[in-house]
């Protein structure tokens, strides 16, 4: 009998270490997106290292590996740079790479918002309705939508 509660124990932690692994991916890909909003490229530059630091942490699920590879090569790109446009550009990639993996897996138990920016043809999520628009900051702020709810 104490094998199983044993068991049963091992289990429960393998499961909440690996859905914190997740939600430590979307963490950090928040971290890169706040950084943008406020228009500092080294912080923008530090967060997207520790992306790709999480993503090597992440679980190998089948469903995270098929994707990491691509999001750590675009949080590359952000972390090996202090250029903010080259960054924000960037960010483009990551962040439909993300919602794509969003898609397919549970990142979080809290809504994910995938946002719009109608001016730059391009979405990021947010763990809030608000619109922070990463693209343009302080220039156009509340620029966007929301364009889709993840649950």
């Amino acid at each position: 009998m104490k094998k199983v509660f044993l068991a049963i124990a091992v289990l429960f932690q393998l499961g909440t270490a690996y859905a914190q692994n997740k939600s430590g991916l979307l963490t950090q890909y928040f971290a890169v997106k706040d950084a943008l909003v406020s228009g500092n490229s080294a912080n923008a530059s530090a967060a997207a290292a520790a992306f790709v630091k999480a993503a090597g942490e992440t679980s190998a699920d089948k469903s995270i590996e098929a994707a990491k590879a691509k999001l750590v090569d675009d949080a590359q790109l952000i972390a090996t740079t202090q250029d903010l446009a080259k960054q924000r550009e960037q960010f483009k990639q990551l962040s439909a790479d993300m919602y794509s993996l969003a898609k397919t897996t549970k990142l979080s138990d809290a809504p994910v918002y995938q946002q719009y920016c109608p001016m730059k043809k391009a979405g990021w999520l947010s763990a809030n309705k608000d619109i922070k628009n990463p693209y343009y900051g302080n220039q156009m702020l509340t620029c966007g939508k929301v364009a889709d709810t993840i649950e």
